[in-house]
């Protein structure tokens, strides 16, 4: 593995099989002592957020307390990246202070930068163009609840965000087929399906774009949404939801997937919008587990780093 993860290209295939592997054992060794318990003692994450945060901020944080680390949490305020100091000052002083780094921000270029000059690792906590924690929490529950992800259909419906550019990159190294089904002025860029079908001609996965939510939700094993708008892009609410409406996941848009598919949503929902409540909370949701998924994921990705 790379010093530091700002994106899911910075693992093979074959890296992410082993993470899934060690999540395994530290699933299995909850209670009692492992080798995990004591891994970040004396040892200290700086967390560094630029946008607000439940899940990341909370999962990174258990995921090393339950190691033995010490964290420091760092607000928008307490720094002002790029603003009241340089990214790279930033980097170079905390990599004096701490062991690793983990950053939620806007730009992918800030996450980039800070990995370029920290020398600690960096772990992308979420930028405008990736989610790589996220990414991995998703298709770990997947996988623990099919058994498989290799020739598996996902349906991903909603705008070609952060969230959307990790799950094409996962998808295609993993094997997995990947349906988009969103507006075409919101689909995922260019650069990242490239990645992603570049990939999938290796493993056999298949990557679709379409405007056809049916066509993408039909016999789909996984369907998976995310806000039509994302934090920095509230204003551009009222324009986007009527071009979003039709790719809603609701009860008619299970009706198209197999009987026993999975619902995933990265969290937090805007309810009644990209997806229904009886959806949200109905049998067929995953996303408390795959919340959850998150510490453990993180615990794996944090031990790599630290001792290895």
């Amino acid at each position: 593995m790379k010093k530091d993860l700002v994106s899911i290209s910075d693992l093979s295939g074959a890296e992410i099989g082993e993470l899934f592997r060690s999540v395994k054992e530290i699933k299995q060794k909850q209670v009692g002592k492992s080798k995990y318990a004591d891994a970040a003692k004396n040892k200290s994450l700086a967390i560094v957020f630029e946008k607000p945060s439940l899940r990341t901020r909370v999962s990174f944080s258990v995921a090393w307390a339950q190691m033995g680390g010490h964290v420091l949490y760092l607000a928008p305020g307490d720094i002002g990246l790029g603003k009241r100091e340089t990214v790279s000052d930033v980097a170079r002083n905390l990599s004096r202070w701490v062991d690793t780094i983990a950053i939620r921000t806007f730009a992918q270029k800030i996450v980039e930068e800070m990995a370029h000059y920290a020398t600690v690792p960096v772990i992308n906590g979420l930028s405008d163009d990736e989610h790589p924690c996220q990414a991995l929490a998703d298709f770990l529950t997947i996988k623990e609840i099919l058994g498989t992800l290799q020739g598996i259909k996902i349906a991903y419906f909603g705008d070609g965000f952060n969230v959307c550019h990790s799950l094409l990159l996962i998808a295609s190294k993993l094997g997995a087929n990947l349906w988009i089904a969103g507006p075409k002025e919101y689909h995922p860029k260019k650069r990242y399906l490239e990645a992603a079908r570049k990939d999938a001609a290796r493993t056999r996965a298949a990557i679709t774009i379409t405007e056809d939510a049916k066509k993408a939700a039909k016999d789909a094993d996984v369907i998976y949404t995310d806000v039509w708008y994302s934090m920095g892009f509230e204003s551009q609410a009222r324009k986007r939801r009527p071009l979003f409406k039709p790719f809603q996941v609701n009860t008619k848009l299970l009706a198209e997937a197999k009987p026993n598919v999975m619902v995933l949503h990265p969290l937090p929902a805007h309810r009644g919008e990209e997806i229904t409540d009886d959806v949200l909370d109905g049998p067929n949701s995953v996303v408390l587990h795959q919340a959850e998924n998150r510490v453990y994921v993180q615990k794996a990705i944090l031990y790599r780093m630290i001792c290895k």
